[in-house]
């Protein structure tokens, strides 16, 4: 009976940390962001064309139409970049940030970034939905990147 109580214990064990293991890494980062701060490419592309909305490039992806590049705010120059574009901004002002590199549960861009503009109390902060990459959820619904400068 020991034995078998023993057994069962290591399997609802080992059961419960297999199950951990398996999580995605979303749920084990804490994201900065609210679901309504979620803005889709298509509510991003109809917000460029009024002028009213900054656009911040924070990863290694190319860059929107009218974005503008920052770098890997993961990195700790970049991020420090990022700060200071964003520092005389009116509080009031629409900032939209994107990275677009990796999957945005695995982004290593995207929280730094958005902490940063919560950090500054920017009231209109919006995080682009890219959850797969740029590629897949921007080029592939047809949206334009900018023209490469050579």
């Amino acid at each position: 009976m020991k034995s078998k109580l023993l057994l069962l214990t290591l399997l609802i064990t080992m059961a419960g940390l297999n199950a951990f293991s398996q999580q995605p890494a979303a749920t084990l980062q804490s994201n900065p962001w609210s679901t309504t701060q979620l803005l889709q490419p298509a509510a991003l592309v109809t917000m460029m064309k009024t002028g009213k909305v900054l656009v911040y490039n924070i990863g290694v992806a190319e860059d929107i139409e009218g974005a503008t590049h920052i770098g890997a705010a993961s990195k700790q120059e970049k991020l420090e970049l990022f700060k200071k574009a964003i520092k005389g901004i009116s509080k009031d002002k629409t900032v939209v940030i994107y990275c677009g590199c990796c999957p945005m549960d695995k982004c290593p861009n995207i929280r730094p970034a958005f902490r940063a503009i919560k950090d500054a109390r920017i009231q209109k902060a919006y995080l682009l939905n890219l959850p797969t990459n740029l590629k897949t959820d921007w080029i592939g619904k047809g949206f334009q990147l900018a023209e490469k400068q050579f």
